[in-house]
Order: C-alpha cells, then sequence, then structure tokens
C-alpha cells in the first residue's frame, strides 16, 4: 500500500492535543486519544512524537504564540508615548476577552512545567520573551516583575472564573511601573 503524502499532519496532531487537553484537560492526553481526534493512525502520533512532553511541548509552543500574536497586534511597545500599564492591561484584556479555552490550555500547559522538566524552557521562554519585550519600555527587573504580575493577574481571573476589570489591573500595573 503507497504511503499517503500528508504535509499538515504534525500540524494536525498539534490541533488535536490542544483541543484534547481543552476539553479533558491534561490527563485526558494520551496518544491514542490525540490520533483519534486528528483521525490519523495512532503510529503516526508516535511517529512525530514519540512522547507526550515532546507532544506538550509543541503544544505550549503554539499555545504561546496566542499570547505574542495578541503583542504584536497592538504593537503599543513600539510607542514611547503610550501609557505601559495600560498597553499592558490591554494585552491581558485582549487575551481574557471571550472563550478562554486557549488561555486556560496555555496555563495549564505552563504549569504542568512543575512535575514535566520538559516544559520547563518552553514555558521559561514565554517568560522571558515577554520581559525582552517590556523591557523595551522599562529597565530589565521591572520588566520581570511586570511578567509575575500579569501572570498573577491571569490565572486569579481564571481561577475564580471572574471578569477580568482592565482599569484595576492597569492601576496596579502602574504602581510597580517607576515614574
Amino acid at each position: 500500500m503507497a504511503r499517503r503524502y500528508d504535509p499538515e499532519r504534525r500540524q494536525r496532531i498539534i490541533d488535536a492535543a490542544i483541543r484534547v487537553v481543552g476539553e479533558k484537560g491534561l490527563a485526558g492526553l494520551t496518544h491514542r486519544s490525540v490520533a483519534a481526534e486528528a483521525d490519523v493512525p495512532l503510529g503516526s502520533t508516535t511517529y512525530h512524537f514519540k512522547t507526550l512532553d515532546e507532544l506538550m511541548v509543541a503544544a505550549l509552543r503554539q499555545a504561546n504564540e496566542g499570547f505574542a500574536k495578541v503583542i504584536a497586534a497592538r504593537g503599543g511597545l513600539e510607542n514611547a508615548d503610550a501609557d505601559l500599564a495600560s498597553e499592558l492591561a490591554g494585552w491581558m484584556g485582549e487575551w481574557l476577552a471571550g472563550d478562554r479555552t486557549g488561555v486556560e490550555l496555555e496555563y495549564e500547559l505552563y504549569l504542568a512545567a512543575l512535575r514535566r522538566p520538559a516544559l520547563r524552557p518552553v514555558a521559561a521562554e514565554w517568560a522571558e520573551d515577554l520581559a525582552e519585550r517590556i523591557s523595551r519600555r522599562t529597565d530589565p527587573v521591572t520588566a520581570r516583575a511586570l511578567v509575575a504580575l500579569m501572570d498573577g493577574i491571569c490565572l486569579q481571573v481564571l481561577l475564580t472564573g471572574g471578569s477580568y476589570d482592565e482599569e484595576s489591573s492597569r492601576e496596579v500595573l502602574a504602581r510597580v511601573i517607576p515614574g
């Protein structure tokens, strides 16, 4: 039997893994559940991702791209006259708006790094990249503090199921920013 050329299969597997985690949590993520969701043979998932950790790394990288797109689309870091606290609060507002499945997934994978060392470098890359972007407008120590504060705000919103208060977040962020 001829092998079917399927250049999008790897991406479909990653997308399926994200859907599985979104629906069932990390506990529901198996090669078998992802293969069923992606409608591919089980061997395809293990061919592209030898371990579940490899698949989680790919899923976390893709999830991280969602927040990076929000940042890039707003473009406020390039404008030195823009209020940094308002810009950061706006990022979180856009990210937390509407369906939170993607945000929840990203944090679930992010926090999975506590028990899965393979995920730690990807989680660290996200925080370092965000701090580097923010440090274009402030010093590196303040940038890291802002990233930690933003993480805390987002986690509180997700864990309480509450609504995001952009003005309150802006005020708290402004207190950390010098000047």
